[in-house]
């Protein structure tokens, strides 16, 4: 019998082979943005809803991982509170610009918004209200799944169509993978591991980038190192009260 999961993981293998052939260059470019931004006191903010949601929290408030970011993560929108409703809620033009009167999204700062479909009206009225503060906008989508759906926003845009830089996780329609006879639908989805490894690696030549021209990379320490609550404690009193949910 074949092995699925040795399927499922030479796929995903593949397209994180992918992202290192095709978006080096613009995950250095971007890095560049992101480390211009830290360096002149501005946030990295993230935001998903669904389990994109997932990839907004991998960023923040963790071992190895820069201080100054903001993960946007909206109970409503998240799986945790009824995900139903989320699915429903990411669709309600008018609701992103509320939840961002309670973000500190400055200008200056660097916005990276998550969805796999990007044709949903939050997604993209936060990006679009990203830049109307001033704010650089990237995204992560699968890039050809979203051009063969239609928005559901009244403007006809997508997401990708809202970035200064979009990085793909070459997600397939509906996300899943692996096909197994007799189950009606494909299984195994690849969108959270692929856009992990993404933003990870995002994150890895941003730090390079603070280092190169001077400037020392903010980075959390485990809490659970020796010495690495003692680490955390100066971050903690330079970015609490600016960085909402630390």
């Amino acid at each position: 019998m074949s092995s699925y999961a040795s399927e499922y993981l030479n796929t995903v293998t593949a397209l994180l082979q992918r992202v290192q052939d095709e978006q080096l260059l613009q995950l250095e470019a971007a890095a560049a943005r992101i480390a211009a931004c830290i360096a002149s006191g501005g946030l990295w903010h993230v935001f998903g809803s669904g389990h994109s949601q997932l990839l907004a929290a991998e960023l923040f408030y963790r071992a190895g991982g820069l201080v100054p970011v903001n993960a946007i993560l909206d109970l409503p929108l998240s799986v945790m509170v009824n995900a139903r409703r989320s699915t429903w809620l990411e669709r309600v033009p008018g609701y992103a610009e509320q939840l961002l009167q309670d973000e500190p999204v400055s200008a200056g700062d660097v916005v990276l918004v998550i969805s796999n479909s990007g044709r949903n009206a939050v997604p993209i009225e936060v990006a679009l209200a990203a830049k109307a503060r001033g704010a650089t906008v990237f995204a992560l989508t699968a890039v050809d799944f979203s051009r063969r759906v239609s928005s559901r926003h009244p403007s006809g845009y997508k997401l990708l169509d809202c970035a200064e830089i979009v990085f793909d996780n070459y997600g397939v329609d509906g996300d899943a993978v692996v096909q197994i006879p007799g189950c009606a639908s494909a299984v195994a989805a690849t969108s959270t591991v692929v856009g992990s490894a993404l933003l990870q690696a995002l994150a890895a030549a941003t730090v390079a980038q603070l280092q190169q021209t001077g400037h020392a990379a903010p980075v959390w320490q485990s809490a659970n190192a020796e010495g690495g609550e003692a680490q955390n404690a100066a971050h903690l009193a330079q970015y609490q009260g600016r960085i909402k949910r630390l």
